[in-house]
């Protein structure tokens, strides 16, 4: 078993040193385009599709083994155990304070030979400061596209409370304003969701989609969080599969959140058959978070690399 998981991590890894090496060139054109919005399209469109997918993990779940293990989080430390089990990038959350520290963690990941793909970020985008947030995450966001970074994951800050049609208008208009931007700077941005926007039959959650437009406010598909939310997640990607810009993955079992990706509550197999057949976005995030009742039984990095090749034989990335 453990010898053909590290046969299984050393092809992975090399295929990853390959295909970064391979992207990296089509970095330097598409910098060299940059000034070109119809050229940076095309090279972004002709790259998709010779490659399988990116793989990557949240460092949610990194901080809570070592909060469990009484620890610091070393995100070195993670990136490494990360590169050798074939992963192909880290999440992490995006600094608004210190813009160029993005860009320190991009040159991190880099030097390990995984790439800068994508970013979480949560402001408050309801109330009146809302224009003002986008202001800040645009102005990041231009560090983070100069050190390689494609996605933002973005989970507009929840109230404690539903918010209002007042608040959740004002919202919307400044999820527009921050996909257009990010467009502009030829970046994506994906909504992500938490149960606070699926309470009251996911109001929140489709008031998001439902007053924009999919080109500009896409989807980070954290599959688990919406169906806990209620929402089949074959519903969900019939109803906005055209939004996908990435993924965030996790399972359960009996509710419970289970300690690696496998069989569980949610019917993956469909998930991926679907995405594979309308050619969805393929950044795969895995997130393994646990909760009271999850039973860890491995150490983090052991789950992320069982989780991995869980990826693979499902997703095919």
């Amino acid at each position: 078993m453990n010898t053909t998981r590290n046969a299984f991590s050393r092809s992975v890894l090399t295929q990853s040193r390959r295909d970064f090496i391979r992207r990296l060139g089509a970095t330097v054109a598409l910098g060299a385009a940059a000034t070109s919005p119809g050229l940076l399209s095309s090279l972004a469109a002709e790259s998709q599709p010779a490659m399988k997918g990116l793989v990557g993990s949240n460092i949610y779940g990194w901080g809570q083994y070592a909060g469990r293990e009484k620890r610091k989080l070393d995100v070195g430390e993670v990136i490494s155990a990360l590169r050798d089990s074939g992963y192909h990038y880290l999440e992490n959350f995006m600094d608004l304070a210190r813009p160029e520290n993005n860009a320190k963690f991009a040159e991190q990941l880099k030097e390990k030979g995984l790439q800068p793909v994508s970013l979480y970020v949560g402001p408050a985008l309801h109330d009146a400061k809302a224009k003002d947030n986008v202001a800040k995450v645009l102005a990041a966001a231009k560090v983070c596209k100069d050190a390689g970074f494609q996605v933002f994951s973005c989970n507009a800050a929840p109230i404690g409370r539903e918010k209002t049609d007042e608040e959740l208008k004002t919202q919307v208009a400044a999820l527009i304003e921050l996909g257009e931007g990010l467009n502009a700077l030829g970046m994506k941005l994906g909504v992500h969701h938490h149960l606070p926007e699926m309470a009251n039959h996911a109001r929140e959650f489709h008031y998001n989609f439902r007053n924009s437009k999919p080109g500009v406010v896409g989807f980070c598909y954290d599959v688990h969080w919406v169906w806990k939310g209620g929402m089949p997640p074959m519903d969900a990607l019939k109803e906005y599969g055209d939004r996908v810009v990435t993924w965030h993955l996790r399972q359960s079992r009996d509710k419970v959140w289970w300690e690696d990706l496998d069989s569980g509550d949610i019917d993956y197999e469909a998930v991926a058959k679907y995405a594979e057949e309308h050619k969805l976005p393929r950044r795969f995030t895995v997130e393994l978070a646990f909760e009271a009742g999850t039973k860890i039984t491995r150490s983090v990095v052991e789950n992320h690399r069982r989780s991995r090749e869980w990826v693979q034989k499902v997703f095919g990335a």
